[in-house]
C-alpha cells in the first residue's frame, strides 16, 4: 500500500505532526509553536504533509486533534473549526478548510486533543 496516513496534534502552545505507514511507527515528525497566527500555524502542518506525501507516495487520511473549544460534530456546520477559545488569535478560526483546500480530497477525521487522547488510551 502507498502513501501515509498523517496525524496532527493541535495543543495551546505546541503543534505536532507525524506520519505512518499503517499507524504502528511513526515514520517522520515535526513539532512547531502554536503561535497567534492561525494562518501561519496551518501553513506550516500543510508544508510538513505536503513533502511527506510527496517522499511517502501521498497522503491516505489524516487525523486532527484540535485544543478547544472547538466544533467535532460532522453534522454542525461548524465543523472542523476552533470556536470560542481564549487562545488569543484562534477565535473561530477554520481549521479543516485551510487542510482540504491544500492537501486533497483525502479523509480527514476532526476531534478534539482530550478525545484524541482518550482514544489513543483505548
Amino acid at each position: 500500500m502507498t502513501g501515509v496516513l498523517g496525524g496532527i496534534e493541535m495543543g495551546g502552545t505546541k503543534v505536532v505532526c507525524a506520519v505512518s505507514r499503517d499507524g504502528s511507527q511513526v515514520l517522520a515528525e515535526t513539532t512547531f509553536p502554536t503561535g497567534t497566527d492561525p494562518s501561519a500555524t496551518l501553513a506550516v502542518a500543510i508544508g510538513f504533509f505536503a513533502d511527506m506525501a510527496e517522499q511517502h507516495g501521498g497522503l491516505r487520511g489524516l487525523g486532527v486533534a484540535a485544543f478547544g473549544p472547538c466544533d467535532p460534530d460532522p453534522a454542525s456546520p461548524g465543523y472542523g473549526r476552533i470556536t470560542t477559545t481564549p487562545k488569543s488569535g484562534w477565535q473561530d478560526t477554520d481549521v479543516l478548510g485551510p487542510l482540504r483546500a491544500s492537501l486533497g480530497d483525502l479523509p480527514i477525521g476532526f476531534d478534539t486533543d482530550v478525545d484524541a487522547a482518550a482514544l489513543g488510551e483505548a
